[in-house]
Parts: C-alpha cells; structure tokens; sequence
C-alpha cells in the first residue's frame, strides 16, 4: 500500500465513509446496502458497468439526492453528514465535476469560476480585479494557460474540464469527485487532466474518480471500488499484484471476459458505399476545407474503421455525408451499391441506405425528455405511419422488440432517456438507426463513456450487422478498439486521408504515424 493511504490510515482515519446506502427509484432499487471508505489524501476510483449505480452513489454524496431521500449513513471527518443541497456538500469541502460540464459558454472563465461565489466589494457590487487575478492564479494551478476574460465557449472540452477543476479549487475543495472526466477528451488532453490530479494527491486533495477506462485507472488510482448492480463488490489496493485489469473486469461483469472483442469470421462481399473526391469547408469559414478529396469504400460484411487526432476531419466527414449535417461547399460523389445518390439533406441520406450513429448522443443523438419509445421510431417513422398517422401500438412494440434485442436495462419502454445511464442511451441511439435498416451504418464513438461489458454487447451487435451482409464504418479515438473489430483502417490528418492499412497488418505505432503525417499533394 502507498504511503498516502497508510499514513492517513494510522492517523485521522477516512476522509468518507458511505455506509449501508440504499436509493430506490419508482419500480428500480438504483444502490442496495453500498459501502465505500476513502482515505485521506488518496485517489479512489469507482468501477462498474453502465447503471451499476456508480453516479447515482456518488449524487447521494453530494447532495443532489438529498438526506432523507436514501437510506444508509455518510460519515465526513468523523461526523455524520446530512447534505439536503449541493451548497451544503460545499461548504464542507465535496465538490463533484459531473459528466455533462456545468459552464455558461457565454460567460468568460472568470465568471464561470465564482459563479454563484461572486468576489465582491464591499456592498453588492462585483470586484472584478479581483475576480480575474484570482482567476489567474487558479488557472496557473491547473496549468491552463488562457486570460480568465476569455469566453469559455472558445475553449475545447479538454480546458473546459478544466476550468471546471478550478472551479473547484476556488471552492476551498477537499473531496474532489470526478465522473468520467476524460471520457470526451483526446489522449494528450488526459494525460494533463490526470496529471492535475497527481498534483492534487500532493497538495492533500482527496480525488474519487469515476472511469471506463481500466488503463487510466491502473495508472491514477491508489485503490479501486467496483460496484455490479447497485451493490459494492469489493475494494482493490491497486499497487499488489493481483489487482489487474482482469480482475476489475471479472469484477464488474460478474464474470471473465477472456477477449474483450468477439470472434467474427468475416464474409466480405461487393462494394456498398463508395465516396469520391469528398470536400467540405467550414459552415462559417468559407475558405477553410475540412475534408479535402477523401476517397473511401466500405464493403459488405465489413466493418472499416476511421482513425485520425482530434480535428483531422472524422466527424465533419461523416456527418456531412449524412445528409450534408456538417459543413458547406461540398462536392463529390456518393455512390451506395455503383449508383449515384443524392445526400444532400437528412431524408435524402436515409432512403439512400445511410445511418449515422452520432459521437454527441445527448445533445444530437437523443430527444432525452423524451421517452425510450418516441426515440426508438424517431428516425423510422414512416414505416409505422399510414395516412400520416402513426401505429402507435405497433411503435410501441418496435421499442419493446429493441429493448429486449439490444439488453436495454430499463423497466419500460415508457421512460425518458435522460434517466437512463450512457450505456443504456448508447443502445437506444443504435436501436433509432438500426431500425431504419441501413445498407451502411456509420457509427462516430459508439463506445464513447460506457463500460466494457457494454462494448463487447456493441461490438457483437456490429458483427451481428455485417454477418447480415450490412456495411459498417466505425471512428474511434481508441486505436486498439479499431484494430479488435475492423477489417480494414483509414487514417485522417488535417482532413486528408493519409492511408489505408489492413488491420492483419496494422500496428498502434503505424496507425500514429499515418495520423500525425501530412497527406500527399
């Protein structure tokens, strides 16, 4: 065990201790009977899959399930603790970053920093030198090198996260609680994140972290709970021997997952889509090209994968060949089985044969006010409707059927997306395209934020589609994902293909070389 885990243990003893936590929902036991106990000064991680229970513990932690609302008791330094509101977990020291970034884009980093914490003079008015110079040294704290007058719109998710951070720090914060923090972040804005918290460790802030990613944690956490089913499984010490990935997994799953991609003996059959001389340029930067004369194919009962570093122009290629979603000025050919098709609107891309699932499910996936029936049929309406008026029974056993297939843990088709967990919004999501029975399924990130026994379930439903003869072209940002299921692999730079690898012949190291190299003239 680490020094900062046995010291603290011989001394204060635990900065947390959840003990015997138990939140019911209507119809859903979320967390039955969970203990947890943090150490001072440590990082501890929180394992499990998708809606284990993981963000709802950590809600009751914080305050956004108020006392009263779970059974069970939180002891904080020693003391019972009963937080009816956020502002209370607070005051004393608990401060959670959530998943979804709690930032006004609008306002600078400054105000978003002491939002709802004004620095002010004496009276009602805002000290604004002393707001940004404050500012300042946070974001000096964090390494974040911006003016704090800066909108926080200007920023990538990367320094947005952390902001956040520094959010926190303004807040005098003990106990730092992070959900997935580098679940949409690119590996070299990861590792500075990870190594904010390193710094953290050392100045004596305690960190939980949530992740999905087992490396990640193997490298951060002094110990590690996993959660499976809304109850604590068991803590590891992840400095001894055994507390290997493996481990976690078995964990987590309840079982062993021996390789965590499915066998597939592909049957590669003709040709369905084609893409010629591809060109998009910004939407509001006219001589700016995003994609710059991509050629691509994708063949039935293959899936084809789509490397490149933040900003090489994968999502802008997807999307704006999906009906023209992304961009303007574009030019090329769409080709789905040798014919020419038009794709220059949404409709016009899905009668061509087209789906795309989208990297940003919450914001241009799913309707998450909107229950998981309504979502299911969003994109397939018209094979429920008759003279304009949709078969709602027939809709509703369409999302019942999706539900079932696809393992959906939820316990009616009748409830809102915005309550289930990322996992669960991530089937949902699949199950809206699948449904329209695409000849090419375009999905950008499908395992993006959720756990691995729920990639090996999406990673069996993409052989599932190719085995039916359906084309698959995947974008990822985890290069050992695209070489466990693709066949064959793109690399993107600066919006131009750099290369296309079999995948029998392709290496980590050679897809980052083709990624960071500048495409032929």
């Amino acid at each position: 065990m680490s020094e900062s885990l046995t010291s603290p243990a011989q001394g204060d003893g635990p900065i947390l201790e959840m003990r015997d936590i138990t939140k019911t929902f209507p119809g859903v036991k979320a967390l039955s009977n969970v203990n947890l106990s943090v150490a001072r000064g440590e990082i501890h991680a929180i394992c499990g899959e998708n809606g284990a229970g993981k963000s709802t513990l950590m809600k009751v932690l914080s305050g956004v399930y108020p006392y009263g609302t779970y059974d069970g008791e939180i002891v904080l330094d020693g003391e019972p603790a009963a937080f009816r509101t956020i502002n209370d977990s607070e005051a004393r020291g608990v401060v959670i970053i959530h998943q979804e970034l709690a930032l006004v884009p609008h306002l600078s980093i400054a105000e978003n920093i002491f939002l709802g914490n004004e620095q002010r003079r004496a009276g009602e008015f805002i000290d604004w030198n002393r707001t940004n110079t404050a500012a300042a040294e946070l974001l000096t704290r964090v390494g974040l090198d911006e003016s704090p007058t800066q909108p926080v719109s200007t920023l990538g998710v990367g320094k947005q996260q952390l902001v956040e951070i520094a959010k926190a720090l303004s807040k005098e914060v003990r106990l730092l609680i992070l959900d997935e923090p580098t679940a949409a972040l690119n590996d070299q804005d990861s590792e500075h994140l990870l190594g904010i918290l390193r710094r953290l460790r050392e100045e004596g802030v305690t960190c939980i972290i949530i992740s999905h990613k087992l490396g990640e944690i193997a490298d951060i956490a002094d110990r590690t709970t996993i959660i499976r089913d809304g109850q604590s499984v068991e803590t590891l010490v992840m400095s001894e021997p055994d507390s290997t990935q493996e481990r976690i997994i078995r964990g987590m799953v309840g079982r062993s997952l021996d390789n965590r991609f499915p066998d597939r003996n592909p049957v590669i059959g003709e040709e369905v889509l084609r893409v010629e001389n591809w060109t998009v340029h910004h939407p509001t930067q006219p001589g700016r090209v995003m994609v710059d004369s991509a050629n691509l194919n994708v063949r039935a009962g293959e899936v084809v994968g789509i490397a490149g570093l933040m900003g090489a122009g994968r999502t802008e290629l997807a999307m704006s060949v999906f009906g023209h979603s992304y961009g303007r000025g574009i030019s090329g050919r769409v080709l789905i089985h040798g014919r020419e098709v038009s794709v220059k609107d949404v409709p016009g891309a899905i009668d061509a044969g087209l789906a795309y699932v989208s990297e940003d499910r919450k914001q241009l996936g799913l309707n998450l006010i909107e229950d998981i029936r309504r979502n299911t049929s969003a994109a397939g309406l018209p094979k429920l409707s008759r003279a304009g008026w949709v078969n709602e029974n027939e809709e509703l056993r369409v999302a019942e059927q999706y539900r079932q297939s696809m393992g959906t843990r939820t316990p009616s088709v009748l409830v809102p997306v915005g309550t289930l967990s990322g996992g669960n919004q991530q089937k949902v999501a699949l199950s809206k395209w699948i449904y329209t029975d695409p000849e090419v399924l375009i999905l950008d990130e499908p395992t993006r934020g959720i756990d691995v026994g729920a990639k090996y379930e999406i990673y069996t439903l993409i052989n599932k589609m190719v085995a039916d003869g359906k084309a698959v072209l995947v974008i990822s940002s985890e290069l050992p994902e695209l070489l466990g299921i693709c066949d064959r692999i793109y690399t993107l730079a600066a919006g131009r293909i750099t290369g296309e690898v079999d995948v029998a012949s392709a290496t980590q190291e050679g897809l980052m070389s083709l990624m960071t190299q500048e495409a032929d003239a």
